[in-house]
């Protein structure tokens, strides 16, 4: 029985040590279709080699990554393992089919229903749900076989324990493990993130005054022509044109400037209650013009040393994008909760508007990667530029359709 034991636990070890040499740098979705088929080799493969106790009992552990996959991806991620198992167990034939069958479709309408919340939990909480879904899975197939065996001798508890053991301990191990490659690649896309923003800053940092100025020379001519009664009607249109593309150059080059260094003039050390309440005010008419609601809420006494206009710049971007994204929406409700949590001021912007895609999401914060179809992604850019510059951390919750969520945390 240890060898099998063993056996089974390195069928389930296989699609995670596959995942991390081979897929972890893939796109979200090409990794998702590599997740759902390295489970279900896995759980094939414990259907075919299950423990054989002495005392006539079967079993294996072909609901712990069946279990994994329900938790992390929902019902369209476990369907396919649900098909696979059943197509496998009458494959295999034998007592119990039946049984299997039905227990099989209770635990994939059950268990997917807690995705959500699930994907909401802190690391350990994920491990804690794992590991006692695992526990009252297996506890719900223990009580359904005491029925099918009459008295509960000695051989029944003997099953328990080895059954209890085996699937909560294996639960655990691989938990921790998935949850530790889940905090890796986090820490490695802050890393880059960081020294992409680095990169951004410093280019601005050089480039930025030496183009504004011709662009302030350039524009100044240009009105001067643009005055000129020796110009015809067709000119002027042209010298418009032109000024007008100046502007948003110039508007380009205002933003890259925003990713330098923090001014020393503009540093202050407070709870930011002046500069989101600030930031509201100016928000408000613009919300009111595409009908969307501004629910604002502040409660924080820690303090911060930033730069307040960064902030302040931060603060519009990130609210004037949940209002841009609730205009197909034909208006909605903003929501701004400025608190705090353990030495760490927390700052939530929700919006009810047309929501993104794991995809998009990923790619926040790029230089001129965009959403919008006139957008550059500068904003963006500059948002996480600032609170990258106070070691803050942004994490983003979106669905289509619902809304999107900005969770920033800024240690104290």
């Amino acid at each position: 029985m240890f060898e099998t034991l063993l056996l089974n636990f390195l069928f389930l070890l296989l699609p995670v040590l596959l995942f991390i040499i081979f897929f972890e740098n893939r796109a979200y979705s090409y990794n998702r279709i590599i997740i759902v088929f390295l489970s279900a080799v896995a759980m094939s493969l414990c259907i075919a080699k299950p423990f054989k106790l002495d005392i006539g009992y079967i079993f294996d552990l072909r609901y712990i990554p069946f279990i994994i996959v329900a938790l992390f991806g929902g019902y369209k991620n476990v369907l396919p393992l649900y098909i696979l198992l059943n197509v496998h167990r009458f494959y295999v034939g034998g007592e119990g089919i039946i049984q299997s069958f039905l227990f099989s479709t209770i635990l994939t309408i059950l268990i997917p229903l807690y995705n959500k919340k699930f994907m909401k939990l802190h690391s350990k909480g994920r491990i804690i749900a794992a590991t006692v879904i695992a526990f009252l899975t297996m506890a719900f197939y223990l009580f359904t076989l005491s029925f099918n065996h009459g008295a509960l001798n000695q051989q029944f508890w003997i099953l328990t324990i080895n059954a209890f053991t085996t699937h909560v301990g294996v639960m655990i191990v691989i938990m921790i493990l998935i949850e530790k490659i889940i905090d890796n690649i986090k820490n490695r896309d802050r890393i880059i993130q960081s020294e992409r923003l680095n990169v951004v800053s410093e280019l601005a940092a050089s480039v930025s005054h030496e183009i504004r100025n011709p662009l302030t020379v350039t524009s100044g001519f240009l009105q001067l022509l643009r005055k000129s009664k020796t110009i015809t009607k067709e000119e002027k249109t042209y010298v418009e044109l032109s000024l007008q593309e100046l502007q948003r150059a110039e508007k380009i080059v205002s933003d890259y400037l925003l990713y330098s260094k923090p001014q020393s003039e503009n540093m202050v050390y407070s709870n930011m209650s002046e500069e989101s309440q600030y930031t509201k005010n100016i928000i408000t008419p613009y919300a009111s013009i595409h009908k969307v609601e501004v629910v604002f809420t502040f409660n924080n006494t820690l303090n911060k040393n930033y730069d307040r206009n960064q902030i302040q710049q931060c603060l519009i971007n990130l609210y004037k994008n949940g209002i841009e994204a609730m205009k197909e929406n034909d208006g909605g409700k903003l929501y701004i909760d400025i608190s705090e949590k353990k030495q760490n001021i927390i700052i939530k912007i929700r919006d009810t508007g047309i929501g993104m895609s794991k995809e998009e999401i990923s790619r926040l914060g790029k230089p001129y990667y965009s959403t919008k179809e006139e957008g550059t992604g500068l904003g963006m850019l500059m948002v996480y530029s600032t609170i990258n510059k106070v070691k803050g951390n942004i994490e983003v919750d979106s669905e289509k359709g619902k809304g999107t969520t900005f969770l920033i945390t800024i240690p104290t």
